[in-house]
């Protein structure tokens, strides 16, 4: 008899801002033009929070979502992940925030930022705290309000963000998607090229730090993307080669929703068509740690993931960060 505890996906769920922020409203706000974003970008709209909005709000409407999709009680909860760069506030966590509302009070807490890599750093824990019998039940939370830094009248980042929250509940039991493995990995030497100067205790708010514009995110794009396909494809490698597994052994690749140049390069790599590569670029730009778990509950929710079916996840950010998972259907 086989006792070994697996990690699985057995419940998903997303939210989204009803706002939306089309290419075209942006045409009024900075030099720039719905063709430019499309053609460079791949997206013709993403949404946008409202005041009354945030990080933790939207989280909680994903969190619910997700134990919903698989009938658990808040109380069999035992950890909250919440994968972040934009949280309510430095402290209390916005775990704490999301814990309190949605009534997991047997759950601990606790924030986690790798940028745009978030969710797939924290599969990467829920899978090793269940596997090894420390907790049964774990909820991850990605959720990003980028809206609140970004600076729309910087055209070259305006224009890539969006708004978003996804959860997922991670268990040994119940069906779902099985978490084969996680390859994860950060060079810190990049770390300059896509950061939030001001906030933090190197420059902590003052008039300077705000006129000089620090607290809104800095981008070297060219220079990330440049990054970006290389250490996704390094990561996607290392899962599938250790189940002996290729490209053409997947039916779906669900990668970060940055930019569909980097996207189409990174499915070439590995001889992947169009259709078995889940795109939500178009519609909700990047939005960050939550990108690719809003486009995985996607896939999920429209039941085109069969079983024995393999799913592939890849991931890149501020860090410069990277992530891939393998997940199989059974």
């Amino acid at each position: 008899m086989n006792n070994q505890r697996i990690a699985r996906i057995i419940g998903s769920g997303s939210f989204l801002p009803e706002k939306v922020l089309t290419n075209k409203e942006l045409e009024s706000m900075v030099e720039t033009s719905d063709e430019w974003i499309v053609t460079r970008t791949g997206i013709k709209e993403r949404r946008v929070a409202s005041e009354e909005e945030h990080t933790s709000t939207m989280g909680i409407h994903a969190a619910k979502a997700a134990m919903d999709n698989c009938n658990i009680d808040p109380l069999e909860i035992d950890l909250i992940i919440v994968a972040t760069c934009t949280p309510d506030y430095l402290f209390p966590s916005t775990g704490a925030l999301i814990q309190r509302e949605i009534g997991a009070t047997n759950a601990a807490a606790f924030d986690l930022q790798a940028a745009c890599s978030g969710y797939i750093y924290a599969l990467s824990i829920a899978k090793s705290y269940i596997e090894s019998g420390f907790y049964k039940n774990i909820l991850i939370v990605a959720s990003e309000k980028i809206s609140s830094i970004v600076d729309y009248e910087d055209r070259n980042t305006c224009v890539l963000f969006g708004d978003g929250a996804s959860a997922s509940v991670i268990s040994h039991e119940g069906k779902g998607l099985e978490i084969r493995d996680v390859s994860i990995g950060t060079d810190g030497n990049q770390a300059e090229l896509l950061i939030l100067p001001g906030g933090g205790s190197r420059i902590p708010p003052s008039e300077q730090s705000l006129k000089d514009k620090q607290h809104f995110l800095k981008m070297e794009g060219r220079e990330v993307f440049k990054h970006a396909v290389r250490l996704m494809e390094v990561a996607a490698r290392q899962c599938l080669e250790s189940f002996n597994l290729k490209g053409s052994d997947l039916a779906w690749l669900v990668p970060h929703q940055a930019n569909i140049r980097i996207i189409s390069a990174i499915a070439k790599r590995f001889g992947l068509k169009d259709e078995n590569v889940h795109k939500t670029v178009h519609k909700y730009g990047n939005t960050s740690a939550s990108g690719v778990a809003i486009a995985l509950d996607e896939l999920v929710q429209d039941k085109k993931v069969a079983k024995g079916e393999n799913v592939l996840l890849v991931a890149f950010g501020a860090g410069l960060t990277w992530g891939a998972s393998l997940l199989t259907q059974n």
